[in-house]
């Protein structure tokens, strides 16, 4: 019965999103939702409002936010973006570069926002194919998260890597990873990247050099948040801010062209739906529905892994990669068959864990994305099911080649 309620929670979503309304609407009627069905006390309410919506996490999610899209209007007003992808097709002189691997680099960087600084490189990289522009939405959604589905700079590939307790190493990790990431990179030229024509139309009139200088000046900001958050273990937002202050030496912006960006940087539309999502979030931990997600899916009939393929697929879509993560990941690793190092299971369900994250309309990244195209959630979404479907049989099979060697 829970599950049942569960459903019809996530429908309440699409069914508003479906009426053109909102993202911030649609959590709101789900949240209130979930209260009703789950017959929530006022108490329990108030606390997962409160700790959803003052929580540091909560928090430092709306800072991030608001930092990189102050930089990202700075590098607009020094045409950073546009001189970037002049770069690019100087270098490669290659649209289907610009929207995959540009995103992918983007993606390194552990924020949301990201995805805001991606959309307008791809837009300019698929303008003359046939792609619509919830496609577009999608791809940039798409590759700007493959980073993210491996590299431990993200603290739920951190935390997941601890959880094993040493059966599992980064490296290890990282190397299983790197044939999923390629087959990432493969399906979404399967189905959108082959339609855009390679071709940029540009005759470099420049050394390679020159490209290669203009890159730099273009990305260096980017780059150097991404540094500081690798070498020196500095939260988000302060690199950024770090990189801000950089910037306005380095471009020699004005007070006058500065005070602007205080303003337009707060984009009250995202900012509301993010921190309502987190709530969201709460309330549905506050439900005790993923808790019971586990003794559902283990009376089906059917193979250890994908019992808990569907607990993490499921999961994740409710209440995001970490809490999965922390609840599931243990008791994954304790049902690894005698002779296998764990290492298999291990990647099948960080790969789940990405094709989840895909298709949650609780993934701030998605709505910021859907927002960013003006294009509805869920339209988006059926746009990246295909892929995230081909990908997801590519894993179970990989995971069965793994096994065979007793990882």
């Amino acid at each position: 019965m829970d599950i049942l309620k569960l459903i019809v929670v996530f429908a309440v979503i699409i069914g508003v999103l479906w009426k053109k309304k909102p993202m911030w609407m649609a959590v709101t009627a789900a949240s209130l939702a979930a209260i009703v069905l789950y017959r929530l006390p006022i108490s329990k309410t108030a606390q997962a409002f409160w700790r959803g919506g003052t929580a540091w996490t909560t928090l430092e999610s709306l800072l991030v936010f608001y930092s990189i899209t102050f930089l990202q209007r700075m590098m607009e007003k020094r045409r950073n973006l546009s001189n970037a992808q002049v770069a690019l097709n100087g270098l490669f002189n290659n649209n289907r570069v610009n929207a995959s691997i540009v995103p992918f680099m983007l993606g390194m960087l552990p924020a949301a926002s990201t995805v805001l600084i991606c959309g307008p490189i791809v837009r300019g990289a698929v303008k003359n194919s046939d792609l619509t522009v919830p496609e577009q939405a999608s791809i940039t959604s798409y590759y700007r998260h493959i980073s993210e589905s491996f590299l431990p700079t993200y603290t739920s590939i951190f935390i997941a890597i601890g959880i094993t307790q040493g059966r599992v190493s980064a490296g290890a990790f990282i190397l299983a990873m790197l044939p999923m990431v390629l087959a990432l990179m493969a399906v979404g030229w399967i189905f959108y990247l082959r339609r855009v024509p390679k071709d940029t139309g540009m005759i470099p009139d420049q050394l390679r050099i020159y490209y290669w200088k203009l890159l730099g000046q273009s990305i260096w900001a980017i780059a150097l948040t991404i540094i500081l958050i690798l070498v020196l273990g500095l939260p988000v937002w302060g690199a950024v801010w770090i990189c801000i202050i950089l910037n306005v030496f380095v471009n020699h912006f004005k007070i006058k062209e500065l005070v602007p960006f205080f303003r337009s940087a707060f984009e009250p539309r995202l900012l509301v739906s993010t921190w309502l999502l987190m709530i969201f979030k709460e309330l549905l931990t506050e439900t005790g529905v993923i808790m019971k997600l586990p003794e559902f899916f283990s009376t089906l009939p059917i193979p250890v892994f994908m019992v808990f393929v569907l607990i993490f697929l499921f999961g994740t879509v409710v209440a995001g990669t970490q809490a999965m993560i922390v609840l599931c990941m243990p008791m994954a690793m304790e049902a690894v068959s005698a002779g296998h190092t764990g290492l298999a299971l291990f990647t099948l369900l960080m790969c789940i864990s990405y094709v989840a994250m895909q298709i949650s309309p609780t993934h701030i990244c998605l709505v910021m994305c859907a927002e960013d195209y003006k294009v509805p959630l869920g339209t988006m979404v059926s746009k990246t099911i295909p892929m995230v479907l081909l990908f997801t049989g590519i894993a179970v099979a990989y995971y069965g080649v793994l096994s065979l060697f007793g990882f």
